[in-house]
């Protein structure tokens, strides 16, 4: 089976990956942060050294970075952590549903107030939209930096700078971003979250929580952290304040070996091969009877696509049979295919990684036009 389907998670993995994973499970027996003893000192010295190289490759302090077990829990974090005791928060109408569910709990349960913005090809238009929806009780902006639908680029870094013109907090969906653009933290984005299995080659299981260290969060879970357990409140310390129970020692090893995959790389050479790819896949597309979504727009690399005659379920289902991987259907953002016009269809997306190559996209293609004619 070829994956194409690498928004959802990166696979294979790069062997190092694999080896620090196993050498983990064999080695760091001990529970980080947990005790004076060696085995729980060596787990606790690999997590730090872990740590320490996300918070480089993201700017941000060390203290400032809290591993999740995946986007989604940091999503809910930061943005319960910020707005759980009622405000006014603004999202686009392109989120993902880890930021529209949670936002529409927070409506139903803690009295939170939502506005959906338009996201228009036009970025000044985008902004100024985005800027006529703040009010008063606003606390924060949530806003993905590119679509897992389509691979559209949002812009960021404008509403950013918004952000900390107007001293609103704003968090960074990086789940399609990290690992092909150069996102940071600072200059107007609060918070990070992202997953370690997509675009930075870690095992599933993993994920981050990138502070700016500007806007203090509420936890939503408390518990256990190894500092000041002599309490009964929830220390106070970063990152500790944010990981209560035990770390996936393993998981965030192999973390750390994907994020020295992609420094070494490098990100422009990551982007510059998977746009290649796009290209080429985009290219077969023309001979097809296919409407491609968002091609001329800024995208990370990501086809998004339907056949004529065919749903995107049946293209993905009949694609599986001759062991390519594409993912058809809403891809959990329905706010996202409404704002496409795809709400009721969904779509077949293509997402390569830095281990596929053309001759596996000219394999799918030549099977996608074998199978157009039957």
């Amino acid at each position: 089976m070829v994956n194409f389907d690498n928004s959802a998670g990166t696979f294979p993995k790069p062997e190092s990956v694999r080896q620090a994973v196993s050498e983990a499970v064999r080695v760091l027996g001990g529970n980080p942060g947990r005790g004076g003893h060696r085995l729980s000192l060596e787990a606790a010295e690999r997590v730090y050294k872990v740590r320490k190289s996300a918070a480089e490759f993201f700017g941000a302090e060390t203290e400032n970075t809290a591993f999740t077990p995946n986007c989604t829990y940091a999503l809910n974090m930061a943005i319960k952590g910020i707005m759980q005791f009622g405000g006014h928060i603004i999202i686009s109408g392109w989120e993902h549903n880890s930021v529209s569910r949670p936002v529409y709990a927070l409506t139903k349960r803690s009295g939170v107030k939502c506005s959906v913005a338009e996201i228009y090809p036009d970025v000044d238009r985008t902004v100024e939209g985005i800027e006529k929806l703040i009010r008063q009780d606003t606390l924060c902006i949530c806003c993905m930096a590119a679509s897992n639908v389509t691979g559209r680029i949002l812009p960021y870094r404008e509403i950013a700078e918004l952000c900390k013109r107007r001293n609103i907090a704003f968090i960074c969906d990086c789940a399609q971003a990290s690992g092909v653009l150069p996102v940071k933290v600072g200059d107007g984005i609060s918070f990070i979250c992202t997953s370690g299995q997509k675009g930075l080659y870690g095992p599933v299981g993993t994920g981050l929580l990138i502070s700016s260290g500007e806007f203090p969060l509420s936890t939503i879970i408390e518990g256990g952290t190894g500092a000041t357990s002599g309490e009964l409140a929830q220390t106070p310390y970063m990152p500790e304040k944010l990981e209560s129970g035990t770390l996936n020692t393993a998981g965030l090893s192999g973390l750390g070996a994907g994020l020295d995959f992609v420094k070494s790389k490098g990100i422009d050479t990551i982007l510059r091969h998977e746009k290649k790819l796009c290209e080429v896949f985009e290219r077969g597309l023309e001979k097809l009877d296919a409407e491609v979504y968002d091609r001329d727009m800024p995208r990370v690399p990501i086809v998004s696509f339907n056949i004529s005659g065919r749903t995107s379920e049946e293209t993905a289902a009949e694609l599986s049979k001759g062991g390519f991987a594409l993912r058809g259907g809403m891809h959990c953002a329905a706010l996202a295919h409404e704002s496409l016009g795809t709400g009721k269809r969904g779509a077949v997306r293509f997402s390569p990684s830095a281990f596929n190559t053309p001759a596996q996209v000219n394999a799918l293609l030549r099977y996608m036009e074998s199978i157009s004619r039957t």
